[in-house]
């Protein structure tokens, strides 16, 4: 069997027309260690996918001609059988089962057998329990206040959900908040995460830690950290671990019957993967390579071997970094729960990375269900000519698939546990995801297919058991009949109004956007509103070497195009406040604003295909937080947002 061939027969796509229209095939050297690096798995033979039920409704599963009739099925849990049968049918018709995900075993007359996964998943994901409302999106690193350290934290976050609460919004949207490399505190993009299960310390509150007050004695080096135009991640790491390592011993000194409680608790809660997380940590910083250089022995992940690291010498390390994650857990539960005291309908909205680090936690802990070898990306496209490389590790169907899809569902949990809404950043790669292989251009990729309908529902099943709406965020080049199928499982979409624009490049009416969406102007990887109206982001493209993908010509006929829209809608201003109201009118459910836009920011907070050439994640906001309030329009701002505020008026 040829290379190409035994592709095909895997899902994979060898060839494809990017954004551009043009036609690329994948070369045969990219093409092999694509294939080497995907998990072995033998395709089903009576089966065309893992089986998906929606619950309180009639489902049948067709059989292939494969099949030796009759067919024995059973359904079990464990070893716990909660359903069989018999067919002498091509199908099979599904008795009403609980929600939840199952082992499905198959049985023919030849005697051949197979497995497969069986998910029973609600009819739909959450659906949300508000009509139309906003939110305030922000970039939470780079929140400034008199009291943090150089960089945004959850203390902050108290007082942006309340800010928020006063202008209107039901909710704060945040940049992921992923657990990202404590001793890389260079690279600092929110969607490069060590782990996605976890979170990132940096944003704690250290003085919110009994014992802080000694943990460090310059106050002169805080007020410096705080004084920077951009988050010095390198100096706020340095002074927050040593502030964190002090709170921990002075808990390990004196662990209070009420605290200790509590993070036992939070251990429980999280357990195993936070016992794990902890180890892969310690012999990370142990052994200082990528875990694939690590001894044989700690290659693999495993349980025995773990609980033996911890009667050891590095138990106190391994029980610090548990500590730390349970300090940032109780902080944002707190902000969780003071939104819902604020009556605020969504709280907290939280950003999910399309895929992790290749050394990182989720890597080694799940290295069938995701390839250390393979990068996901995006081909060409017209605001990125060369495609691109994200150097992120995703998951891959048949890695998933062996394990029922369990590691995508404990992304979920992990990401839903605070939120009332969630962000599925790049959705497009539930359905197919491009790779590209490591040392290739971002041309030379691939599309594999993936398991679609089994992960909507298991997105269904996490989102309803934690009451979270789901979003996906579905820009780029979609394929036919996906947002469909998407909204039929009750996952939102996501419309930027930047891309809503006809062949014409007219903007597109308040009646074309979606009820089941989040409507807003813009993303953290395009132009500020400020910064668009200006013409900045097209000039500091140019100056740093990238192609903008626009004309100085382009961007005036799209601003004379907005103005035109929103005089038909009857609106004469084309201000930031006037794209609000524009947007509030939409039947779209959930609409952002951007904090940068309501204070006139114009860099914007990432430029994709860039690493030194502009400070990505870095930058910080111009005022404190508790001015921010009188840097806003507010009387425009609650005008604009009124049939859709909770203080309107």
């Amino acid at each position: 069997m040829d290379l190409f061939t035994r592709a095909r027969e895997l899902g994979i796509q060898t060839e494809y027309i990017d954004g551009q229209g043009h036609r690329h095939v994948t070369g045969a050297d990219a093409l092999q260690i694509i294939l080497d690096a995907l998990p072995v798995r033998t395709p089903y033979r009576f089966l065309d996918q893992a089986v998906v039920v929606r619950s309180g409704q009639p489902s049948r599963t067709e059989l292939s001609p494969a099949a030796t009739l009759p067919l024995r099925w059973k359904i079990a849990t464990g070893d716990r059988v909660i359903a069989d049968g018999e067919t002498r049918d091509r199908a099979i018709a599904w008795p009403d089962l609980p929600v939840g995900s199952y082992r499905l075993h198959l049985t023919d007359a030849s005697g051949f057998a197979e497995q497969a996964p069986l998910i029973v998943a609600p009819p739909r994901a959450f659906a949300g329990d508000f009509d139309r409302c906003w939110l305030l999106a922000v970039q939470l690193y780079g929140v400034r206040s008199a009291r943090n350290w150089g960089i945004g934290d959850f203390t902050d976050l108290e007082g942006l959900i309340e800010l928020a609460a006063s202008l209107g919004a039901d909710g704060v949207g945040l940049n992921p908040l992923h657990a990202l490399f404590d001793d890389r505190p260079g690279d600092c993009s929110p969607y490069s995460p060590n782990s996605r299960l976890f979170l990132n310390p940096l944003y704690v509150d250290v003085e919110k830690l009994p014992g802080y007050q000694r943990a460090f004695e310059s106050k002169g080096a805080v007020a410096g950290l705080r004084a920077g135009t951009t988050v010095n991640y390198a100096g706020v790491a340095e002074l927050k671990w040593r502030a964190l390592r002090f709170a921990f011993d002075t808990f390990k000194a004196n662990p209070k019957g009420e605290r200790k409680q509590d993070f036992e608790k939070f251990c429980a809660e999280r357990a195993p993967l936070l016992s794990r997380f902890a180890c892969f940590e310690v012999l990370r910083h142990k052994f200082g390579k990528p875990w694939w250089e690590w001894p044989e022995q700690w290659r693999l992940p495993d349980e025995a071997k773990c609980a033996s690291l911890r009667q050891g010498e590095d138990a106190t390390e391994i029980e610090f970094v548990e500590f730390v994650q349970w300090a940032a857990d109780r902080q944002l539960l707190a902000c969780k729960e003071l939104a819902a005291s604020l009556g605020m309908k969504v709280g907290l909205y939280l950003d999910v990375a399309v895929g992790v680090q290749c050394d990182g936690f989720d890597a080694w802990n799940e290295q069938s269900a995701i390839s250390r070898h393979l990068s996901v990306g995006a081909p060409p496209d017209p605001l990125n000519t060369a495609g691109q490389n994200w150097g992120l590790a995703g998951f891959n169907a048949a890695g998933l698939e062996l394990q029922s899809f369990e590691p995508y569902r404990e992304m979920l949990r992990a990401s839903m546990r605070h939120a009332g809404a969630i962000r599925l950043d790049h959705v497009l790669g539930l359905k197919r995801l491009y790779l590209v292989p490591h040392g290739f251009a971002a041309d030379n990729g691939v599309y594999v297919q993936m398991p679609f309908e089994a992960l909507l529902a298991a997105t269904a099943q996490e989102s309803v058991r934690h009451r979270c709406v789901v979003i996906g965020e579905d820009l780029g080049t979609v394929p036919e009949g996906f947002r469909e199928q998407m909204a039929g499982w009750g996952i939102w979409s996501y419309q930027v109004m930047m891309f809503e624009r006809d062949d014409t490049g007219s903007f597109r009416g308040v009646d074309h956007y979606a009820a089941n969406a989040l409507v807003t102007f813009n993303t953290h990887d395009l132009s500020t509103y400020a910064g668009w109206r200006s013409f900045s982001d097209l000039k500091l493209k140019r100056s740093i070497g990238i192609d903008p993908g626009e004309s100085d010509d382009a961007r005036w006929h799209a601003l004379h195009m907005l103005s035109d829209m929103l005089r038909h809608h009857a609106i004469d201003d084309h201000d930031l406040y006037a794209v609000a109201g524009f947007l509030a009118r939409t039947k779209s459910r959930l609409l952002a604003i951007s904090l940068e836009d309501l204070l006139g920011v114009v860099e914007q907070p990432n430029i994709p295909g860039t690493v030194n050439e502009h400070p990505n994640w870095r930058q910080r906001l111009p005022l404190t937080i508790d001015a921010l309030a009188a840097a806003i329009d507010v009387a425009a701002l609650k005008r604009a947002t009124a049939e859709r505020s909770r203080a309107a008026g």
